[in-house]
């Protein structure tokens, strides 16, 4: 047995590596793609079906039809993804009249739904593969139609016979996945029955009853999931419903009430003053501390304390409340801050602004360009300074501080002045295209002429070895937050490679140890792992590649933070719920094994103690 499996096995290892690595090269490697593609390997051939979808050109369509005839399923199945990743238009409906295997049968229906050509006919297939037999086949209908309506803008209306079929299928399917897909097909088609409600608030699965919220508040502001209270905080008809949520036993919710409270006008927020002192977290009593409706002396006092609070993320919120109270000394105080995001949150003016923007902390820059842009400052004076701001941020290299560089690039752009003019054409052959577009962009509007951008396409980072890569196979994260435990997560190396081997040695180098979580959005993400604690400074140097497939971005799954196609810093992010509108925008590396009540209790500041990697055993 093994004396006949062993050449089989080795002879995959180049195959593999090759269709990465041409991959990897994006456009450079598209003719091994092909070539890959065409072949007689069903491996090899799943593999490049993949990487041609992810590449999103529209002119690889004629390398994937011919696949989905292909007498392997996971062929068919590779090449079907690929054009829904591509969202390319196809004669759906012929190839499902012949395809028998209910995988690839669920990956044509999403194709269909993703199709930019997508009309009533589409509606129909979809509709009728709702009907089918097998779950999972009936899963990707109702994805496909899920896509097809959110995709298709606002313009895009459903049928009222298909509406009708939507609401059939969800009383007739118990799956979860379905349920929650077709209701929030619905929610954006504005459909909803008596019948559709009561069977949703009744499902078991918080998932489900969360998404009829909008519908039940009243019903569902005393459900047993925080989930589905805080969505019915959302939807909550007046504040007074609002008010019992301040006592919510969930953190998520409870802050969500106190916020909700401080924005409703007409809410009485003095209901807050007595959490600025008394809430049950420093989280609680520093968001009271912005919105509550107190006595001018007693938040004066409260402000004057807490601006040495040794909690940065406290300061932050003091900050806010001094320049609502127009406290000048406490915001002077905290313009000298030593944590750049409380200087952010105490910035005002175009002073601060000019001085900070040299700062190598990405969101500080940002902040400190937008504040100059937004108040319209006459940036002629201190030109040179905006100038120096900028080649000392471009000195840098890092790929991950594009935006701050570009929002200062547009603040020299600004400035009608011909001097800048040899900057602005060096920026043309900067190593980020972005750079060099908002450098072209510039030059035609001052010269009148198109000028086109010498660097179009991002720089290609070295792949992780094969060696390592290999190595990753079949192991685990171990994810140690301070105080909270531990969380342990299947690494997905097969769906994303590379992207699980830039996180495996980020993780092993101790690049995440004492990084915390930054953005907390109840029933959506929380995002970690920056070294600046913002969504701009990135954990590494060069952007990560994006890896999109079929690996969903369900609940409990782990992804990676970008700023457009193949533009991840290393940042990762958390799925509180099954986010089917990010699925192949965002790329999926890991899903949850253990740990998901320790994931729901993650708040902004929690700390990731420690990220081991922890690598299957040989088999013997």
């Amino acid at each position: 047995m093994w004396i006949l499996l062993l050449p089989v096995l080795v002879a995959q290892v180049p195959v593999d590596r090759a269709v990465l690595e041409a991959e990897h090269a994006r456009a450079s490697g598209v003719p091994a793609l092909v070539r890959a593609a065409t072949g007689r390997d069903p491996r090899a051939q799943r593999l490049a079906a993949r990487a041609l979808g992810r590449l999103e050109d529209s002119s690889h369509r004629a390398t994937l039809i011919p696949l989905l005839s292909a007498r392997d399923a996971g062929v068919r199945r590779a090449a079907a993804g690929a054009l829904a990743q591509l969202r390319a238009a196809h004669d759906y409906d012929a190839a499902l009249r012949t395809e028998r295997d209910p995988t690839v049968r669920a990956a044509l229906y999403e194709a269909l739904g993703r199709a930019k050509d997508g009309g009533a006919e589409a509606e129909a297939t979809l509709v009728r593969g709702l009907r089918e037999p097998a779950i999972a086949v009936r899963a990707g209908a109702a994805r496909g139609m899920e896509s097809l309506l959110r995709l298709g803008g606002e313009s895009r209306k459903l049928q009222p016979a298909t509406l009708a079929a939507l609401e059939a299928a969800f009383i007739a399917n118990t799956d979860g996945s379905i349920r929650q897909l077709v209701l929030l097909t619905l929610n954006r088609a504005r459909h909803s029955t008596p019948a559709l409600v009561a069977a949703a608030t009744a499902d078991r699965r918080p998932e489900v009853r969360r998404l009829v919220a909008r519908q039940a508040a009243a019903t569902l502001a005393r459900d047993p999931s925080p989930m589905v209270r805080y969505e019915a905080l959302r939807f909550a008809a007046t504040c007074q419903d609002v008010t019992p949520f301040l006592a919510d036993a969930d953190e998520h919710v409870s802050l969500g009430a106190i916020e909700a409270i401080g924005r409703r006008p007409g809410c009485d927020a003095t209901q807050l003053a007595p959490l600025v002192r008394g809430g049950r977290t420093w989280r609680m009593r520093a968001l009271a501390l912005v919105w509550a409706n107190m006595d001018s002396s007693e938040r004066r006092r409260v402000i004057r304390e807490l601006a040495t609070d040794s909690t940065w993320q406290v300061r932050v919120a003091v900050a806010t409340a001094a320049r609502l109270a127009k406290d000048s000394a406490t915001v002077a105080t905290l313009l000298r801050d030593p944590n750049p995001n409380v200087i952010i949150a105490a910035m005002t003016s175009p002073d601060d602004a000019i001085r900070n923007l040299r700062s190598e902390h990405a969101g500080l820059a940002l902040a400190s360009a937008n504040l100059l842009a937004n108040q319209k400052v006459d940036l002629k004076p201190q030109l040179q300074r905006v100038v120096s701001a900028y080649q000392r941020l471009a000195g840098d290299g890092s790929m991950t501080m594009r935006d701050p560089r570009v929002a200062i690039l547009k603040l020299i752009g600004s400035v009608s002045d011909t001097g800048t003019n040899a900057l602005l054409r060096e920026a043309l052959s900067d190593r980020d295209p972005a750079i060099a577009a908002e450098a072209a962009r510039i030059l035609s509007a001052r010269t009148g002429a198109t000028v086109a951008p010498v660097t179009t396409a991002l720089p290609i980072p070295p792949i992780p070895p094969a060696s390592y890569i290999r190595g990753l196979a079949g192991a685990t994260a171990r994810i140690r937050m301070k105080g909270l435990g531990t969380m342990t997560m299947t690494l997905l190396t097969d769906e994303a490679p590379v992207t699980v081997g830039v996180f495996a040695q980020l993780a092993e180098s101790g690049q995440y140890d004492g990084l915390t979580f930054h953005r907390i959005v109840p029933n959506f993400v929380i995002q970690g792992g920056s070294p600046g604690a913002d969504e701009y400074d990135g954990r590494t140097r060069e952007f990560m590649r994006d890896e999109l497939g079929f690996a969903r971005n369900a609940r409990g799954t782990i992804g990676i933070s970008t700023r457009g196609r193949d533009t991840g810093d290393g940042q990762i992010y958390f799925n509180l719920v099954d986010n089917f509108r990010l699925d192949r925008d965002y790329t999926v590396l890991a899903t949850m094994r253990t740990g998901l009540a320790i994931m729901d209790r993650i708040q902004e500041g929690a700390v990731i103690e420690r990220i081991e990697i922890v690598r299957a055993r040989a088999k013997r």
